[in-house]
């Protein structure tokens, strides 16, 4: 590994992502990306007792069938990253348990798909593992209780809420491997915090820390948005996607015709009533996982710049009124073909 510019990683010998899996709800499987998908459950619950259950579940059945595409067990991982929304990351601990691998627990909110991923590199370029697995999760009743109202409350949503996820991602990384995936670069955001209190407007407190962290990975690498074959935010929605458009054209930097936002692609925002789109760990997990690494796989896309956005409130912050910090952090994922 070597640094460039001020954030980000260069992989000399660029671990390979060699098995990916996806699972989402009922509502996400009925949206345009449904057939992308590994798995679709018509339970939300999952045939558990609660939504947290629930969400654990999702997490076992992501790993597993990346494991399966993978040609690995539950225990050859060296090293599992994990994480979700609820707290103290209960989601994914329930869902390591009983695996024999060591385990760190990651919160990164809904930059946590592309967080497990560069930890998952970085373990396995240095040599402190062969195989690590980054996983991550959301599911939209188990945040709703976490975060806003009870489900059966049917509080009025604003025209910028964003709809949380039903789904999990999960990816096996080597660091020897023969794969048509590789992870070459990989840009560790900072947090940005420009005032914004409504939690019904993450889009707005995210676009400006994944601007920032596009164009420090730009500035880092010399690489113009033209040489991309896409790139890629999560969880923004329409309005942090406008913002974002408008942040980077600001400042010399267009990416109009290159960029694209999970929260846009999983679901359709006009027949959906999900208002300005999706969010949560589990959108750019299973986007990723589910229809964007095949694409790479293929040879379809070439180069993807993954930049996964998280909003870092906490319950007690936003009744506290607190403004809500953001971080974005960039993978540079290519095809080996």
């Amino acid at each position: 590994m070597k640094k460039a510019g001020k954030r980000t990683i260069i992989f000399d010998n660029p671990p390979s992502i060699t098995g990916y899996g996806s699972c989402a709800g009922k509502k996400e499987g009925e949206g345009p990306l449904g057939k992308s998908f590994d798995e679709v459950f018509d339970d939300d619950m999952l045939g558990q007792k609660s939504w947290e259950d629930a969400e654990k579940e999702l997490q076992i059945h992501s790993f597993t069938k990346a494991l399966e595409k993978a040609g690995k067990q539950k225990d050859d991982p060296d090293i599992i990253f994990a994480g979700d929304l609820l707290n103290q990351c209960i989601a994914s601990a329930y869902a390591s348990s009983g695996v024999d691998c060591s385990y760190m627990g990651q919160y990164g909110a809904c930059s946590t798909m592309a967080q497990t991923i560069i930890l998952s590199s970085i373990f396995c370029e240095s040599g402190a593992a062969n195989c690590a697995a980054a996983i991550t999760s959301s599911h939209f009743c188990s945040a709703e209780r976490q975060y806003r109202n009870p489900i059966d409350y049917g509080g009025q949503r604003t025209p910028t809420a964003q709809w949380t996820v039903t789904g999990s991602g999960s990816v096996i990384i080597e660091s020897s491997a023969a794969s048509s995936i590789r992870i070459t670069a990989a840009t560790i955001g900072k947090i940005t915090d420009f005032g914004i209190c409504d939690a019904n407007n993450m889009g707005a407190s995210m676009a400006p820390a994944a601007a920032e962290t596009i164009s420090d990975f730009l500035a880092d690498t010399a690489i113009s948005p033209e040489k991309l074959d896409l790139i890629l935010t999560g969880d923004l929605g329409v309005v942090g996607s406008d913002l974002l458009i408008k942040i980077l054209e600001q400042n010399g930097i267009d990416i109009k015709e290159k960029h694209n936002d999970c929260g846009k692609m999983i679901f359709d925002i006009d027949r959906q009533d999900v208002h300005a789109g999706g969010s949560g760990c589990g959108c750019s997990a299973s986007v990723l996982c589910g229809h964007i690494l095949p694409r790479v796989e293929s040879g379809d896309l070439k180069s993807v710049l993954f930049v996964a956005t998280g909003s870092l409130q906490s319950p007690l912050s936003v009744q506290q009124g607190k403004s809500m910090p953001a971080i974005a952090h960039a993978v540079l994922i290519e095809s080996g073909k």
